[in-house]
């Protein structure tokens, strides 16, 4: 497990999926953002049912990292609902895989 610096988040790839806990806020992103990118090859789910709340630095790295997933023809699961992810969603209309409506 990979524990980013001054947060309590941290993100580990367990079989196809990354797995998040703690608080994805501005410092987790930053932190979490290169163990996250270089974990994501193969991944086919966002496991978030540890995660306490989610900001909009938290959804930029989630929905970045599922964009990348669905460049590469993977369409993203996720699971797990974190406070503040669905109010973002909906205030940025972003879809449940966290894409833009087409």
């Amino acid at each position: 497990m990979v524990v980013a610096a001054a947060t309590d988040a941290s993100v580990r790839r367990d079989g196809d999926a990354l797995v998040f806990a703690g608080a994805l806020n501005r410092a987790a992103a930053a932190a979490l953002w290169p163990q996250a990118s270089t974990q994501l090859a193969g991944a086919q789910r966002f496991v978030l049912t540890n995660v306490t709340t989610v900001d909009s630095a938290g959804l930029a790295l989630l929905a970045e990292l599922a964009a990348r997933l669905r460049a590469g023809g993977i369409t993203p699961r996720f699971e797990g609902q974190p406070t503040g992810l669905t109010d973002l969603q909906a205030a940025y209309r972003l879809t449940p895989e966290l894409d833009f409506p087409a």
